[in-house]
């Protein structure tokens, strides 16, 4: 339920911490205009709140289907013990077979495999579904080694591990070449049509990972192209550096690799470096066209709603023109979104995307001020402002404002570990702002902390999540955040799903440092029912969807912020108190755009009770330690 505020209407009762601080002046042009839709961004984009899954850590929901030994990128380095790794395992305890491989954490965590799949996604659209999202994020669906699955062997069916069937499915898929008329409907294809019907069936939109600047190697070109050298019909979709030489027992053949990892093998560009080469561009376009109409009808209401876009710089922007052209020809409605973690409203219009992941605009800033609380709050609001409208007005209500993801600690850790080393400097936050490099006790951090959060650290958490659902742009909760998982960065980001009927190991080593106290780890109702109540706020009211947003007040001193959405009858003022000491902010009736026998009243808070006071034409808003509220404009009796 929404947690109720003390509203004083009353003149002449003076805060118990005393007048209101002075503040500072918020930067001039903070207004940010309504929503709106275009070409490249479809009307429903303002209204999504999105929920990011990574398939194999979801749910088990076939056993049957559990990937095997040979399934891992390297088998033959595996220990023959390999097993499936207990979905309510510690996360830090090693098994046999990884004690054998390596003495490292770091380097056997990504051979573990859980057993997520389809079915399991399935079972669990009635959870998403409750928790308020609407619509969903999938971190790659289609077949690889790995278990985030960046490393495609195709683009055109999804992992037969996710789906019933998977020694049928791999029987036929070796009857297929990149014709689409030589295509069959495996078992996972199939089943991944049901779930998305099931999704659209609870109105929860569909989007699928798409990576179109690298595959696997054994993706079906890669292997000829490995097998036949020269003579492979494929010699020109990769950068080859080097032949193998058949008149000597090595094998001297080399190729650019994305990021030099060989195992990820970059497809080549045209002549001109505007676009990828001919041949990977139309499978490309082929397999886009699969998941957006699969039967073909001219009808895209079967298909997924539109794709996230992975390493969007490393591709040229002439094929993501074309190639976003292409996917709105198949579903004019289509949503796609890039990831891209630097300023990139260029990027964006010029690809023809919808929106990005809101990295840069919005979970940097967002870390540096309610996270850390070492970014002062006037910067907060001019990097917000700024970043929000170097975009057009409709790709501003677009974006996905997410702060955790598959490639970052997860909030609750972030908060935890907040500010661990870095003095703040301007700079710092300008580029990354610690926001990820070094979040990774893997990479023998003894340094960062893996402890369950404090009460005080949640707070803080739930302010985060507060901005989330009030600010402009389309929020996203990465799976678990809402249960109140925490850790640090990849690998540890992407741990099984603490479903609420399950009971977990509890944590009894810190992978750098040594054994620790037990820490108990498990699903957390009093986090989950937050972030319901707060995603129900967001969806409550069109204002925070598809409002404008003025800021009122941004002060460093106290650390706090307040700003109005507003939308045709609607107006909502939101003020956050991100220090660890009462604060009071005050505004005249003016600013809140109060008319004659209106007032505030409150709808919604993240802890103690605040309280609101008028005297002779000013409002005064005192808020409790690490809270945040937000206050509706209603008549007053």
């Amino acid at each position: 339920m929404m947690r109720p505020l003390l509203l004083i209407a009353a003149a002449g009762l003076i805060s118990a911490c005393g007048g209101p601080p002075a503040g500072e002046a918020v930067p001039q042009g903070t207004v940010i205009d309504g929503a709106g839709a275009s070409e490249t961004v479809p009307a429903w984009a303002a209204d999504m709140i999105w929920y990011q899954i990574f398939p194999e850590r979801f749910a088990n929901g076939d056993p049957g289907n559990d990937p095997s030994r040979d399934s891992l990128p390297h088998p033959e380095e595996i220990p023959e013990s390999w097993t499936r790794s207990e979905w309510t395992s510690d996360w830090y305890a090693r098994a046999d077979w990884e004690r054998e491989k390596s003495d490292d954490h770091f380097w056997t965590v990504r051979d573990r495999r859980y057993g997520g799949d389809l079915q399991g996604v399935i079972d669990r659209l009635d959870y998403i579904q409750r928790l308020g999202v609407t619509g969903i994020y999938f971190n790659p669906l289609f077949w690889a080694r790995s278990e985030h699955k960046y490393d495609g062997n195709t683009f055109h069916h999804i992992d037969p591990y996710f789906g019933p069937d998977p020694e049928g499915d791999f029987a036929l898929m070796a009857t297929e070449s990149s014709d689409p008329a030589t295509w069959k409907m495996t078992a996972a294809d199939a089943l991944f049509f049901e779930m998305l019907d099931a999704a659209h069936a609870r109105d929860l939109r569909v989007i699928i990972d798409g990576v179109f600047n690298h595959s696997g190697r054994d993706f079906f070109a890669f292997r000829d192209l490995y097998e036949n050298q020269q003579e492979s019909a494929y010699t020109d979709w990769y950068t080859v550096l080097e032949w193998d030489d058949p008149s000597t027992p090595e094998n001297e053949f080399d190729w650019t690799g994305w990021w030099d990892a060989k195992s990820l093998p970059e497809f080549a560009d045209n002549a001109a470096g505007t676009d990828l080469h001919p041949g990977p561009k139309a499978y490309v376009f082929d397999a886009t066209r699969k998941w957006m109409d699969p039967n073909g009808d001219g009808d895209p209401s079967d298909g997924v709603d539109g794709w996230r876009l992975d390493v969007v710089a490393d591709v040229p922007t002439g094929f993501w023109a074309d190639w976003n052209t292409h996917v709105r020809s198949v579903n004019p409605a289509a949503y796609t979104v890039a990831e891209l973690w630097e300023e990139a409203a260029e990027t964006v219009a010029q690809g023809r995307f919808s929106a990005l992941m809101n990295y840069y605009g919005f979970a940097f800033p967002t870390k540096g001020f309610l996270v850390d609380g070492r970014m002062p709050a006037t910067d907060f609001v001019s990097a917000l402002a700024e970043r929000l409208r170097s975009h057009r007005p409709e790709v501003e209500y677009a974006v996905q404002n997410l702060i955790d993801s598959h490639d970052t600690d997860r909030v609750a850790s972030m908060v935890v570990n907040a500010g661990r080393d870095l003095p703040y400097q301007r700079e710092d936050w300008e580029i990354w702002w610690d926001f990820d490099w070094g979040a990774s006790n893997s990479a023998n951090s003894a340094e960062y902390l893996i402890r369950k959060p404090s009460a005080g650290e949640r707070a803080i958490q739930r302010l985060v999540a507060l901005f989330q659902m009030t600010h402009v742009g389309a929020p996203m909760v990465y799976y678990g955040t809402e249960a109140g998982m925490w850790s640090a960065d990849d690998p540890d980001d992407r741990q099984p799903m603490w479903w609420p009927e399950m009971a977990f190991e509890p944590v009894n080593t810190h992978p750098a440092s040594g054994p620790v106290d037990p820490i108990a780890v498990g699903f957390d109702r009093e986090v989950y029912d937050f972030y319901r109540e707060v995603i129900a706020l967001r969806r409550a009211y069109a204002a925070l969807r598809r409002g404008s947003l003025e800021f009122l007040s941004a002060d460093d001193a106290a650390q706090t912020v307040a700003y109005i959405r507003g939308h045709e009858e609607e107006m909502l003022v939101v003020a956050i108190n991100r220090s660890d000491r009462p604060q009071s902010l005050s505004f005249t009736e003016d600013q809140l755009s109060l008319g004659e026998g209106e007032g505030l009243y409150p709808v919604f808070s993240t802890g103690q009770e605040a309280v609101l006071t008028a005297e002779n034409g000013r409002v005064t808003l005192t808020l409790q330690p690490m809270t945040g509220v937000v206050l509706e404009r209603t008549g007053v009796e």
